[in-house]
């Protein structure tokens, strides 16, 4: 067993994703024949041993199903590195890391609300990192209220000011505006179609779009915001087709653009069109396939073959613990990582403090990171890459 996982043994653990793989192809990856969330609600209440103050419990917020449940396995396997790391030193606040498991898909059957509250109201947790769309976190910034900290690692839409609450990831203008204006300068697309789930990362991060293609003197062809788990794209790919645009800027997650890459690369537009997202993952893009992923590029801080050497290092440690076939690294398992040891960091230098800052009015904390070396300056952030996939893979083409 890893230490500090509560749910999972590493053998299950790879069944898991496994199971949770093939299913998320379809759809969603059905909890209940996997493992019984909230058992571990349950299990805390139950047993007063498990509510002792021997452990340190993050709760650590995945989506475990629907559009976003593909992420889930390198989620939890980059998580389970950081705490590893933790429990061989002093764990947090000299105790050893515990992570409870609690799906914070927006499909999710249980309500993350209520969850939540239940495990600050009976101290069944000490802090909460979560990697999940922007939807979710703004209703658990409302719940959460400072009771706990809370991290927030994805890429997101910027300006979250919760004290409390610390987004790590990056934002439209670090991320998405270096990206386009990059590849309308190379390639010099007359016009962009947009298109994404709906809600607030794609309608934020497209009204930044819109205001850099304006200022470039660029037209927007197209426009489309769709609901969750859609099974079929090959409309909005005829949309775009007759739209007339020459790039497209997709900000679906998941499975769903998972969905529509295969609908696009099956219509072929990628012979007059490129594609640009800021969410493309290693995950997504072996759901893609070679052939449904030709012109696409991706801009984020990490990618699993940076070769950089605070990569390099998180590389070692990911494949020590979990083998040869773990699941792949990406930008959104790193951020599970970076996000305990964030936490482990501002819990030993900011214990008494946390609660009247943000990401708007950030302490300077020291941990350690997949995507660069420690660093105490707090306006320091990563860099952000540009990548071109290549086959099945994402290879680093500019840092931006």
């Amino acid at each position: 067993m890893i230490d500090g996982l509560n749910l999972f043994d590493l053998e299950s653990k790879i069944n898991w994703y496994v199971a949770v793989s093939d299913k998320s192809r379809k759809g969603c990856a059905t909890l209940t024949t996997l493992l019984a969330v909230p058992t571990e609600l349950e299990e805390l209440r139950d047993d007063p041993m498990l509510r002792s103050k021997g452990t340190y419990r993050i709760a650590l917020l995945i989506p475990l199903c629907g559009a976003a449940g593909l992420w889930a396995p390198s989620c939890i396997s980059s998580a389970q590195v950081a705490v590893e790391e933790l429990n061989r030193a002093n764990g947090i606040d000299g105790r050893k890391v515990q992570l409870i498991m609690i799906d914070a898909a927006i499909e999710a059957s249980i309500s993350i609300e209520e969850t939540v509250n239940d495990l600050i109201e009976t101290q069944s947790i000490d802090a909460i990192v979560g990697m999940h769309i922007s939807s979710i976190r703004h209703r658990l910034s409302k719940i959460v209220r400072q009771r706990v900290p809370y991290i927030y690692t994805p890429l997101y839409e910027g300006g979250e000011r919760t004290d409390g609450l610390f987004a790590i990831g990056e934002t439209p203008d670090e991320q998405l505006g270096p990206a386009l204006t990059f590849l309308q300068n190379e390639y010099r697309p007359r016009s962009w179609a947009l298109i994404g789930n709906d809600y607030v990362w794609p309608r934020t991060t497209h009204n930044y779009a819109k205001v850099k293609l304006q200022e470039m003197s660029v037209g927007l062809a197209y426009e489309k915001y769709l609901p969750f788990g859609l099974k079929n794209m090959n409309q909005f790919v005829e949309e775009i087709s007759r739209s007339g645009a020459e790039a497209v800027l997709i900000s679906l997650i998941g499975q769903d653009a998972v969905t529509f890459n295969r609908a696009f690369g099956k219509a072929k537009l990628h012979n007059r069109m490129l594609r640009l997202s800021c969410a493309l993952d290693e995950n997504g893009l072996l759901g893609c396939g070679a052939s449904n992923s030709q012109r696409m590029f991706a801009a984020a801080s990490y990618f699993g073959g940076l070769p950089t050497e605070a990569n390099a290092a998180f590389k070692e440690k990911y494949y020590r613990v979990h083998g040869e076939q773990a699941p792949v690294l990406n930008t959104l398992g790193q951020s599970t990582y970076e996000g305990v040891h964030f936490l482990a960091g501002l819990m030993q230098r900011h214990a008494t403090v946390w609660r009247e800052h943000s990401v708007c009015a950030a302490l300077p904390v020291v941990h350690r990171s997949g995507r660069k070396q420690l660093s105490i300056n707090k306006s320091e952030r990563a860099p952000i890459y540009l990548a071109r996939a290549d086959g099945l893979n994402l290879e680093v083409i500019k840092e931006l």
